[in-house]
């Protein structure tokens, strides 16, 4: 055993260098949702792009599931119909999910058991930013800015007049079955493209008891646990279709085009284990899209970009069979980008977006208010610069935003975020690099954190608003060093994050009836927004070893690390963090077969917050193959197979609200294939 570690140790010294022919010349990969689609390389924080067979193997159910592996990154998982994004630690309205570059402006945002309308089988892309660049999509986006690129609007012609896709997917751990197909081509000036899913899933496995009836009897001590099954989750099933459709002119002078999508998406909620009442989500989202594309349309501008879109969002909580909260959203928004001329070396971007949103929420069943119903109008001006003095990129980003808020019945509120950031990426050699960036990011708070004041069914919790809560201010400095070289590939950063009136959701220690009223049996908990400053610090790390090299094919080692501390300044913790993990992951590459094992530790979280309970270490063990082969003349075929959670454990997502109702997927084998025309 010693001499084999020995010679496995040895390897990146020895056997790489002896390889005669070098590696092929890798392109440098753009990120498109940057300000001046900057090379990945030159951001000065952290960027994550999945495309390609990358994104095709993570595509998990959700973007929190599809992005949960990656560095920084974790799922706010609401039992398995939701997962929303979590970036170092933060959530909600502080990590904005954009579809094509604006709003994707479900209700995803205000509360965790919300499900995203945008969709990851219909991908082709996904960049997630941290930094300057989320300035120009809105004020406050602390953790990050996760943009899902369709490609629904085309904006280039296709080299053929009909190519097409079509993937298939099986996950034993639900039997889920999900079924994705897009069209799309050119000819002459017009191009085209049609896509559309369906999915279906039953109860999921779990890898022990859904309900922890230890930690329940802390946090919900009225409850009388009768029903606690183990190895699956009741009311966890699933099933969701979406079409879309999408036209674009295509020139000379740029493009314009149009789409529109449907979505429908009915999912569960996983029960408190009393044998009362279930909960299911029956959601609905009409969108209509626009984006345009102008080069030089004037002497002082390179491009002008243009999106315009309304969304018809609306989805009511059915509580055992009944009609319960039911929530609406129409919305219009719109962004304006020009991407003026250098002047001197000065680069950059100014635009312009504008909201309109139209939110209400109130119980069917009784006729009460959860939300009264509200008015929310938003305009921000951005700009992004950026220049280079010898091998340092500096770059510059401001936003000012004024936002309003008319509840009905109620006086209306004025916020006014100012926001603005500085980057600096300092190219060491051809090898080191090193990236400093400083953000005041400012956000006002949301309908729901300042007007909720009714029972939520499937939070199961009587959720409380403050109409004193200020706007929330954030000082946010990025330490990053990255290092590339032929036998060793590694990227650092640090970051600390300084909130003042930190804005966040907890229970109070109150229990109330479905009514407010004081209580003694069958009690639900206030959840009430509050407000106190707060410090978030943390790191990101990866380390990449190429182990052997030859023509047997390539295999990495990567090691990985993220951890995030968040903490009142007053003291005490923020609650729903997630732990501290670390781990390794081997790759195996050769020709057209790509292969992973992925083992990750999560540690212990018990800096959980006040009335929290704390969530148990685990083990993470996860495998992956895909083959390419060419099918038919220019038809090509992927196939793919995943093992996740090999070691069958009971995962309780510290992020998540449903911890200790709802695991993460015990032991399963996914499968699926891709063929492309």
């Amino acid at each position: 055993m010693k001499k084999t570690t020995a010679l496995i140790l040895m390897l990146p010294s020895t056997v790489v260098l002896a390889v005669d022919t070098p590696p092929p010349q890798e392109l440098e990969e753009i990120v498109v949702t940057a300000p001046l689609q900057d090379k990945k390389s030159d951001s000065p924080v952290p960027v994550t792009v999945l495309s390609d067979d990358e994104l095709r193997m993570k595509t998990g159910h959700s973007i929190g599931d599809t992005l949960k592996n990656e560095l920084g990154i974790s799922s706010q998982s609401f039992g398995p119909g939701v997962g929303t994004p979590v970036i170092r630690g933060q959530a909600g309205p502080r990590v904005r999910v954009l579809s094509n570059g604006i709003g994707s402006n479900d209700v995803s945002a205000i509360s965790p058991d919300h499900a995203t309308s945008v969709e990851p089988l219909l991908a082709e892309r996904i960049e997630v930013l941290r930094g300057p660049a989320t300035l120009l999509y809105g004020s406050g986006a602390m953790g990050g800015v996760v943009n899902v690129i369709d490609n629904r609007i085309p904006g280039r012609q296709f080299d053929k007049l009909v190519g097409a896709a079509l993937e298939q997917r099986f996950d034993s751990t639900s039997d889920e079955t999900s079924t994705t197909m897009k069209v799309e081509g050119s000819k002459d000036n017009i191009a085209y493209h049609l896509d559309g899913f369906y999915r279906h899933r039953n109860n999921l496995d779990i890898g022990g008891s859904g309900i922890d009836t230890a930690k329940v009897a802390i946090t919900d001590p009225s409850l009388e646990i009768v029903d606690n099954p183990k190895g699956y989750l009741n009311n966890t099933g699933a099933e969701a279709i979406s079409g879309s459709a999408g036209l674009s002119w295509i020139g000379a002078p740029g493009f314009a085009g149009v789409s529109i999508n449907n979505l429908n998406n009915n999912y569960g909620i996983a029960p408190d284990g009393t044998g009362g009442e279930t909960t299911r989500i029956a959601l609905r989202q009409q969108k209509y899209d626009f984006k345009s594309e102008l080069n030089n349309p004037f002497s002082f501008a390179k491009n002008l970009r243009t999106r315009l879109g309304y969304t018809d969002y609306q989805h009511t909580e059915i509580a055992n069979g009944s009609p319960g909260s039911f929530f609406t959203n129409q919305t219009y928004e719109g962004r304006l980008e020009l991407n003026h001329q250098d002047i001197g070396p000065l680069r950059g971007v100014v635009g312009f977006q504008a909201l309109a949103s139209d939110f209400n929420a109130i119980d069917k069943s009784t006729g009460d208010t959860i939300v009264p119903r509200s008015q929310t109008n938003s305009y921000g001006v951005f700009a992004v610069e950026s220049f280079d003095v010898g091998a340092v990129t500096y770059q510059f980003g401001t936003r000012i935003e004024q936002t309003g808020i008319s509840p009905q019945d109620k006086a209306s509120l004025s916020y006014t975020p100012v926001s603005a950031s500085a980057s600096a990426v300092w190219k060491l050699d051809n090898r080191n690099s090193l990236n400093l960036a400083v953000t005041r990011s400012s956000r006002a708070p949301n309908v729901q954190e300042l007007l909720a004041d009714g029972y939520h069914d499937a939070t199961r919790s009587f959720e409380r608003g403050s109409l004193s809560l200020k706007e929330e201010t954030s000082y946010n400095l990025d330490l990053g060093y990255r290092l590339k070289t032929d036998w060793l590939r590694a990227e650092f950063d640090l970051f600390h994050n300084w909130a003042s009136d930190y804005i966040y959701q907890q229970r109070n220690g109150e229990f109330v009836d479905e009514d407010g009223n004081s209580c003694a049996v069958d009690c639900k908990p206030v959840v009430v927004s509050s407000q106190q400053d707060a410090i978030f610090k943390g790191y990101e790390a990866k380390l990449i070893l190429p182990m052997l090299e030859n023509h047997f094919g390539l295999v990495e080692l990567t090691l990985f690390s993220d951890y995030t501390r968040g903490q009142f300044v007053n003291g005490g913790d923020v609650p729903r963090m997630p732990p501290l993990r670390y781990g390794l992951q081997l790759d195996y590459n050769k020709d057209r077969l790509s292969s992973y094992l992925r083992l990750t530790r999560s540690d212990d979280q018990t800096h959980v917050g006040e009335f929290e309970t704390s969530t148990a270490g685990y083990y993470l063990l996860n495998v992956g193959v895909n083959y390419q082969l060419k099918a038919y003349q220019d038809a090509k075929l992927m196939i793919f197979a995943k093992g996740n959670n090999l070691l069958n454990e009971n995962i309780r997502n510290a992020t998540s609200y449903l911890r200790n109702f709802a695991p993460e997927a015990g032991r399963g084998a996914e499968i699926g294939f891709r063929l492309s025309y």
